[in-house]
C-alpha cells in the first residue's frame, strides 16, 4: 500500500468514523437497531450536493450545506423513532420503511440518481492552495481533527441531563420510566441524533468523491457496525469517553483491514468484493469474541 493509499484510507476511515459514532449511540447507548443509515446517510449527501451547487447565497456555502444536511438526518432518525415510539411499529422495521422511503426522496432531491461537484467550493477547497503539505495531507488531517471535534461534543453532550437520561433508557428503560425518564422521547432525540451524524459523513463523504449518489447508502449500516464492534472488541471501555474512542480507533482499524485485504494480490479480491470481505471481517470478530468470553468465564469456572 502505497503513502497516498494510506492517507486516503485514513481519509475515509475519519469520515465513516462520524456515521460509526451514529451507530454507537442507537446500538450501544439506546440499544435501537436502526436501519435508517443507509437512508440518511445518501440524503446527507444528496442535500450537500445540490445545496453547493444551487448557486444560492449561503446556501450554496458547503458548510451551511452540511449543517443542512445534518437537519434533514436528524428528521429522517426522529421519524423511524416516531414510528416505533407512537405507533409501536419494530424498530428494525420502521428503520426499514423510512430507508426505503428515503431512495425515493433522495431522487427527488438531486432530480436524478446523482449530482457531480464539479467547480465548485466544497469545504476542501481551502485545502488546494496550501503549501505546508500537500493537499491530500491537509484534508485527511482536518477530517482527523473533526471528527475529534465531533467525538467531543458527543462526550460532551452524554455527560450533560439529557444525555444520562438517554443512557439510562437505553440500559434499563423501565427502570428508567419509574425514575421519570421519558423514553419515547430520549428514542427520538438519540436515533435523529445518530442520523444527524449519518448524513454529515453523507455529505463530507459526498465532498470527497465529488459527487453524490443515491446508491451511496447501501452497505453503510454494516460499516458503522464493524466500527462499533472491532472498536469495542479490541479496546473494551466502561466510560463513555473510552467508548467513542474506541469507535473511532475501530473504524481506522476496520479501514485498514478493508485495505490490506483488497490491496493483498495473493488473496486475488477486486474493489467489488468490498461488502462481502466487510461481512467476513465482522464475522469473524464476532465469532472470535464469542469464543474469548468462553473461555474465559470456563476459565473462571475452573478457578472457582
Amino acid at each position: 500500500m502505497s503513502y497516498y493509499e494510506l492517507m486516503g484510507t485514513f481519509e475515509l476511515s475519519f469520515i465513516f468514523a462520524i456515521l460509526a459514532l451514529g451507530a454507537f449511540i442507537t446500538f450501544k447507548i439506546l440499544d435501537f437497531p436502526d436501519l435508517t443509515v443507509e437512508g440518511s446517510f445518501p440524503v446527507g449527501a444528496s442535500i450537500a450536493a445540490v445545496a453547493i451547487v444551487s448557486g444560492i447565497p449561503v446556501i450554496s456555502n458547503p458548510w451551511v450545506a452540511t449543517l443542512l444536511a445534518a437537519f434533514a438526518g436528524f428528521a429522517a432518525g426522529y421519524v423511524t423513532a416516531l414510528l416505533n415510539v407512537k405507533f409501536k411499529i419494530l424498530h428494525i422495521l420502521a428503520g426499514i420503511l423510512v430507508a426505503t422511503a428515503l431512495y425515493s426522496i433522495n431522487i427527488r432531491i438531486m432530480d436524478g440518481p446523482n449530482v457531480p461537484l464539479l467547480n465548485v467550493d466544497t469545504i476542501y477547497t481551502v485545502f488546494d492552495d496550501i503549501e505546508i503539505m500537500a493537499s491530500f495531507e491537509a484534508k485527511t488531517l482536518f477530517l482527523g481533527v473533526f471528527v475529534l471535534a465531533v467525538k467531543l461534543l458527543l462526550d460532551a453532550f452524554l455527560a450533560t441531563g439529557v444525555g444520562m437520561s438517554m443512557r439510562a433508557a437505553g440500559a434499563n428503560a423501565a427502570m428508567a420510566e419509574a425514575n421519570g425518564v421519558d423514553v419515547g422521547k430520549m428514542k427520538l432525540i438519540g436515533v435523529g441524533v445518530a442520523n444527524a451524524l449519518a448524513a454529515v459523513a453523507g455529505a463530507l463523504f459526498a465532498q470527497t468523491i465529488g459527487a453524490s449518489d443515491a446508491q451511496s447508502g447501501v452497505g453503510m449500516i454494516i460499516v458503522g457496525l464493524a466500527a462499533v464492534i472491532i472498536g469495542m472488541s479490541l479496546m473494551p471501555s466502561r466510560l463513555i469517553w473510552q467508548a467513542t474512542f474506541a469507535v473511532i480507533f475501530g473504524t481506522a482499524a476496520y479501514r485498514l483491514a478493508i485495505a490490506g485485504a483488497l490491496n493483498a494480490d495473493s488473496l486475488g479480491l477486486n474493489a467489488s468484493d468490498l461488502q462481502m470481505v466487510t461481512a467476513i471481517l465482522v464475522i469473524f470478530v464476532l465469532v472470535a469474541q464469542h469464543y474469548s468470553k468462553s473461555y474465559f468465564a470456563a476459565k473462571k469456572g475452573a478457578k472457582k
